[in-house]
């Protein structure tokens, strides 16, 4: 459920990315194979320029809020893994670790909202298939992961457990029996 609400953060942060980086007319470097979604939209230059001040306003919020999620993240590790385990320091750094958390997600929505309202109806219905088409490539990608990984599972559970120790390293460090 969580790779489906973070599914359009990265072509938001792709967007926001090329927003920034545009003076003119879209034009992706050669042998880019990444899809140029404001070429794809058609987005005017006054909505790139609004692209533009929503994300030169979001990245400070959301590089601050990040880096009080990577040390609240921290900070409960260090609770969890300490030499003496305090519960109450343990639901304190759990609390600011949420709290961190829920500020990074609710600036990331906020962020696609401000996004979303820059589109027309007919763009905001390209971005959706835009959208639909890279949460499936995505999904493809992850599918192809977790079938790659069991296979190598499936293939360590079938191994002999002896065969392990007759790689070549194995065969000349492990002294030989002597009469028996």
């Amino acid at each position: 459920m969580l790779r489906k609400i973070l599914s359009p953060l990265p072509i938001v942060m792709f967007l926001s990315a090329l927003a920034l980086g545009q003076d003119g007319p879209p034009n992706p470097p050669p042998n880019d194979e990444r899809p140029n979604v404001l070429a794809q939209l058609g987005l005017s230059q006054d909505q790139i320029q609004q692209f533009r001040r929503t994300n030169a306003e979001h990245r400070p919020l959301m590089e601050a809020a990040q880096k009080r999620l990577r040390e609240a993240n921290r900070e409960l590790d260090i609770a969890i893994y300490a030499d003496t385990i305090s519960e109450e320091a343990f639901h304190a750094k759990l609390k600011a670790f949420q709290e961190a958390q829920g500020e990074v997600t609710q600036l990331r929505f906020r962020n696609e909202l401000s996004i979303r309202k820059i589109l027309t109806p007919e763009q905001l219905t390209l971005f959706r298939e835009i959208r639909r088409r890279f949460a499936n490539a995505r999904d493809f990608i992850q599918d192809r992961t977790d079938q790659r990984r069991r296979q190598i599972q499936d293939r360590m559970q079938r191994r002999n457990p002896n065969d392990l120790l007759k790689t070549p390293q194995n065969i000349i460090q492990r002294p030989a029996k002597r009469g028996t």
